[in-house]
């Protein structure tokens, strides 16, 4: 047997995590000694793979572990305060001690099979090799969180004073491969490895129907074939998705995430959530809107930006009918007003999602809080890039905090939630509330928040490398569909139309409240529950490039053939969903009378059953039966790959840099990270909560310290094992649950309800 000799593990302080990484490398380098002297004579192949690779983990650890040494020194700078430490670079250190356990187990599996028959050594070759690149990467990671240490000041953790291709340099050269393979989700909780491991076969699947060119036939075909290929290669699939993330554009990360909005989805929430007794839809008329604030009049101005006045859409949510909600004329029994009213906004990159596919929590929260929850529906980047969604936010909280008796609530306490690109909204829209002498809400809350919208490196960022959710490319043209100055995309937006959404919508308007209020209703029993629609979908204009309500449903098709076929009847999967999916319309009494199901079927009639069976997958199925005679002939011939399918097939993904040039101002109503410290004070008490593994982690820490600095009333909580939108997954993984009771005691603490509900361990 050959020796492998390894370099000496410097020693650190017994006790701590420190002395934990250092064991745990100790032991690794054992390991890979052994199974490196066990392979260096065997000759084959794979033999001789599987001794480089043994060699390579060593090489990686060694490279790797003094630059740790020198972060870990000073990662107390960064952190909030003693009683909460958390930033980036501690992150990159979880990550590692992570990455450290997978190899041991991986090792070990190695040692205990090498010398049987059935050992697999084409298979554990590969797993090996990737997870010996999965170290290397790490390493070329922890160079660059060096240097972003060394151009760090004064603890802060964002770095805004180099040179734009310095700044590049720090994330160009690490190879993102080895994260979205064999090792997928390796830093994530055990109940969500498999959920986010379906979410990247998804994308990549769905990536092969959004660019596939040709016949029905042909697109299924290579579907099937493709779905076939990404579940059995990782490696491809890991190709996939990095070019995915670097070379799709946000039309496709919109036409993704609305996956979420698909007829399925949409039907989860009658199935898996608690029932509640009101979920309708309000749409809010774009006309002059005036709060009486100490005896003056207040002018809130009406939305008008990019798109002109538009109405705004916001869902009800209610685990009870309560006295002066709109439609309870003749409900009974009515529960009296309650004491809050939470203002949500949803997540989703500023350019994807909506109430409703936030609806899962959103319940569960209704339910466990008894306070009427409105989450507005705030019109979506590139199509209403910023101020839009701004304007609509602060103009339906205004709108909220005038007409609150509507809503089921006294208007005692209103504080406003959101998580992600809804956080940040609410963040703006609070500082827009003290500019403009507007009361702020009683409290905010906000989920794993951006609150620095451009590129500017942290340790945390450099986390999108390897975030299944949130890769790299994405959320850069996310912040850039949102945040580009108008200017440099009005010619993209120069033929747009934005035709009336008002026809399509029963609206309560100023005049109709009036009405309402001395008992007189202008509306049908079901006029503010409405079929669900994006106000920012437009019907008339279905050549557009943009993502259209058109463009949405071919690609919820796509998946939904592909879910339907080739996803659904796959048994690890079906674990995920174990219930059994009766889609029920309650009777009259029953919990759920308010639902937005039942609700519509009564507004509409026949013409809502029409509409829903023109998408169900019977019409779908006929329709596609009835092309399959004039599309048979094209699917024997030869299909090219279009431009954008060679970019995503290339083994070289696309360069990023040229698309992140562009400028971005430091407003504070976009970056709440650069508010005034005299707005800052004004801030009412500040509940933020974000995940050790969340891209935005050093956006939350800096926030938070900076209304510190200045006195304000702040909590933050960072999360172990969990994703970025994490909530999301609250009903399908208990850590995701366990983090979604706590936002629920935050939000109670705000509202200054008593009972705990959750006490962390």
């Amino acid at each position: 047997m050959t020796e492998t000799a390894h370099q000496s593990t410097p020693e650190l302080n017994d006790g701590g995590p420190q002395s934990s990484i250092s064991n745990d490398i100790t032991v690794l380098k054992d390991f890979c000694s052994s199974n490196a002297d066990f392979f260096a004579s065997d000759s084959s192949e794979n033999g001789q793979r599987l001794y480089i690779s043994f060699m390579a983990l060593i090489d990686a650890i060694d490279g790797l572990y003094p630059r740790l040494i020198e972060i870990e020194k000073r990662v107390k700078e960064f952190d909030f305060d003693e009683d909460t430490p958390g930033n980036g670079y501690r992150s990159y250190i979880s990550v590692f001690q992570l990455a450290l356990k997978y190899a041991i187990d991986l090792n070990q599996k190695i040692m205990w099979r090498r010398s049987s028959l059935l050992f697999r050594k084409t298979v554990l070759t590969k797993e090996i090799e990737s997870c010996s690149h999965l170290l290397s990467s790490l390493e070329v990671c922890f160079k660059n969180l060096q240097t972003i240490l060394s151009w760090s000041k004064d603890g802060n953790l964002f770095v805004q004073d180099r040179p734009f291709e310095e700044l590049i340099s720090v994330c160009q050269d690490i190879n993102q491969y080895c994260f979205y393979g064999r090792s997928l989700g390796f830093q994530f909780c055990d109940s969500l490895k498999n959920v986010l491991q379906f979410i990247a076969l998804s994308m990549a699947i769905f990536s092969e129907a959004y660019y596939s060119q040709g016949s029905l036939i042909s697109k299924a075909t290579n579907s099937f074939m493709t779905t076939t290929k990404y579940i059995t290669d990782p490696e491809q699939r890991a190709k996939r998705i990095v070019n995915i993330s670097q070379s799709a554009d946000v039309d496709f990360c919109k036409s993704f995430w609305f996956l979420s909005e698909s007829e399925l989805m949409n039907q989860l929430p009658s199935v898996v959530c608690p029932s509640v007794a009101v979920s309708k839809l309000i749409i809010i008329a774009p006309e002059p809107l005036v709060l009486n604030i100490g005896g003056k009049d207040v002018e809130i101005p009406v939305p008008t930006a990019h798109i002109g006045p538009k109405p705004v859409q916001v869902r009800l949510i209610s685990y009870h009918v309560r006295e002066g909600m709109l439609g309870t004329k003749n409900k009974s029994p009515l529960e009296p007003p309650a004491k809050g009213l939470i203002i949500h906004c949803h997540g989703g990159g500023f350019v994807a999602q909506s109430s409703k596919s936030h609806e899962p929590y959103l319940r569960d929260w209704a339910k466990m809080l008894d306070i009427p929850i409105l989450s507005i529906d705030y019109s979506l980047a590139p199509e209403a890039p910023f101020p839009r969604a701004l304007e609509e936010v602060f103009y339906a909280y205004c709108w909220a905090l005038k007409n609150h008796n509507f809503l089921g609530s006294d208007g005692e306490r209103i504080i406003g939630v959101g998580d992600s690109a809804g956080a940040n909204l609410l963040l703006a829209a609070t500082l827009k509330c003290i500019n403009s002498g507007v009361p702020t809400p009683h409290g905010v809350f906000a989920a794993y928040v951006p609150t620095l919208v451009k590129f500017a490196p942290s340790p945390a960022r450099l986390l999108c490398m390897m975030d299944p959710l949130l890769p790299f490319g994405f959320l850069m043209r996310c912040l850039k569909a949102y945040a580009c100055p108008p200017e440099l995309l009005a010619a993209n937006n120069s033929a747009m139309l934005y035709p009336s959404d008002t026809e399509s919508f029963e609206e309560i308007s100023e005049s109709d409240l009036a009405e309402l209020q001395a008992h007189k209703s202008p509306v049908s029993e079901a006029s503010d529950t409405l079929t669900y629609g994006s106000l920012n979908s437009h019907m008339d204009d279905l050549n557009e490039k943009d993502v259209t309500s058109a463009e949405i449903e071919k690609s919820q098709k796509y998946m939904a053939d592909i879910v339907q076929n080739f996803v659904l009847g796959r048994d690890y999967l079906g674990s995920l969903f174990s219930r059994t999916y009766h889609y029920k319309v309650p009777n009259k009494g029953e919990s759920d009378t308010d639902t937005e199901g039942t609700r519509i079927s009564q507004a509409n009639g026949a013409s809502s059953t029409s509409s829903t069976l023109d998408n169900s997958f019977q019409t779908r199925l006929s329709g596609f039966v009835s092309t399959i005679k004039g599309h048979f002939s094209k699917m024997l011939g030869e299909r090219g790959l279009s431009s954008s399918e060679k970019i995503l097939e290339s083994d070289k993904p696309d360069s990023l840099w040229d698309e992140l040039c562009f400028p971005v101002p430091n407003d504070p109503y976009l970056s709440p990270y650069c508010a005034s410290d005299d707005d800052l004070k004004k801030f009412p008490p500040t509940k933020i909560l974000t995940v050790e593994l969340d891209p935005c982690l050093d956006d939350c820490v800096m926030f938070a310290k900076r209304l510190k600095s200045v006195g304000n009333d702040v909590s933050l909580d960072i999360l172990p094992g969990l994703p970025h939108g994490f909530l999301n997954f609250s009903l399908i993984s208990k850590d995701a649950h366990e983090g979604s009771k706590l936002c629920v005691q935050r939000m109670k603490e705000l509202l200054q309800l008593d009972k705990d509900l959750f006490k962390p361990k």
